[in-house]
């Protein structure tokens, strides 16, 4: 097939779902063309050597990158994001006919960021079917004031409803996300989960380096990490307070940097938690070695509706790595965890019950917790990795050219 693929992101970025996406699929035979932006996450200024301009295509066998490009402002404002957006959707429009105009079918990676350039491109290809890969159904952040904030939620969601309409197929990254992309106006027969992979090249199992040793480990207590974005959707205040209770029986490690990286410090401080442990943003490279080093990772998210039909990339990491977990979370995030036997869940925004769950994480035998790593790993490998993602992708995208064609004829 001739497939084409519209990012908003793409390697170099991290954005490992829809660059290997690209990459496995042109090893498989078929001819992708990208059509993307030039890189500028997550600093929001193009990366160092790039330059934008029109005319920057690359090429290797079966795959082309066709760049275009988009106000990089830098300051995370919402005008500066909506800025970005809206010239991307208009780069987009002025290269997309010619440049995908005759693939077979086109998959979006449907970001917030991405959606007004994904329902210009799918009015102007006309007859070409879609598959949309929906990642998250509200945008990233809310903008800086509430007027602004009623005005984009409203033209976000007048548009996501129409290519709703208008896709092939949506595919969503958790169960409970099949509810909320339906509610938003998708045909309930052309939706399928496709759960998120990895970066399996770097997120495999591994030894702990004396180096990674000695940055999360004090002594031989149990040690519970978190590695991501401390933000608003994690509320990791909660797994403070948690902490703060076992002193003498655990410590927790957040690895990373967020919004709310001052707030949860300041709550650290105030609780005199001596457990609990800052280290600084690491490369991806290094996270496989830090897993390792701890006995257990930490995947939160708030109790909020539209996060219940969500998976962040971390659980992935973690179960792909064979490191048991500590979920305190609602919906497809803890169903999977339970359903894998890959860890221990609880409740979402309740402290109490997540001190519960860290005294038992740490009375649990180091031979017990290998176990729910290995479970977890091959609940990944069966459920969540490349190869079965891009298997239901690649299914995806022949069911709508066939469903197509047949229509046309």
């Amino acid at each position: 097939m001739k497939i084409g693929i519209l990012s908003y992101h793409f390697p170099p970025e991290p954005a490992f779902i829809p660059g290997s996406l690209a990459e496995e699929l042109a090893a498989r035979g078929h001819e992708v063309r990208v059509l993307t932006g030039f890189p500028d996450y997550p600093g929001g200024h193009v990366y160092p050597g790039w330059r934008q301009r029109w005319r920057h295509q690359t090429h290797s066998e079966r795959l082309t990158v066709r760049r275009v490009p988009r106000y990089a402002g830098g300051d995370g404002s919402a005008k500066a994001r909506m800025a970005s957006w809206l010239s991307f959707a208009g780069s987009v429009a002025l290269t997309g006919r010619r440049y995908l105009g005759d693939v077979d079918a086109l998959y979006v990676f449907q970001l917030p960021a991405v959606t007004f350039a994904a329902a210009g491109l799918v009015r102007l290809l006309g007859r070409v079917p879609t598959v949309l890969h929906v990642q998250d159904v509200w945008p990233e952040e809310e903008p800086d004031r509430a007027g602004e904030a009623r005005r984009w939620s409203g033209r976000l969601d007048a548009t996501l409803r129409r290519i709703y309409q208008e896709a092939g197929a949506v595919a969503v990254t958790a169960p409970s996300m099949r509810d909320l992309v339906v509610a938003g106006g998708a045909d309930p027969d052309r939706v399928r989960v496709v759960l998120n992979w990895t970066d399996e090249r770097i997120f495999r199992p591994t030894e702990p380096s004396r180096a990674a040793r000695r940055l999360i480990r004090r002594d031989d207590r149990c040690v519970v990490m978190h590695a991501g974005t401390i933000g608003v959707r994690q509320g990791l205040e909660t797994a403070v307070r948690a902490a703060a209770t076992l002193d003498d029986r655990m410590d927790l490690v957040l690895v990373g940097s967020g919004a709310e990286e001052r707030r949860v410090r300041g709550l650290a401080a105030e609780l005199r938690a001596d457990n609990v442990r800052f280290v600084d943003r690491r490369s991806p490279l290094d996270m496989p070695e830090l897993y390792a080093a701890a006995d257990y990772q930490l995947v939160m998210l708030r109790d909020l509706p539209e996060l219940r039909g969500m998976v962040p990339g971390k659980l992935q990491a973690a179960l792909s790595c064979a490191a048991p977990v500590v979920a305190s979370a609602g919906g497809d995030t803890v169903a999977l965890v339970e359903r894998a036997r890959a860890g221990l869940s609880c409740p979402p925004e309740d402290w109490a019950a997540l001190a519960d769950r860290f005294w038992l994480a740490s009375a649990i035998p180091p031979p017990a917790r290998v176990d729910m790593g290995r479970r977890g790993r091959d609940a990944y490998l069966r459920e969540m990795s490349l190869r079965a993602g891009v298997d239901r992708i690649e299914g995806l995208l022949h069911e709508v050219s066939a469903r197509a064609a047949t229509a046309r004829r």
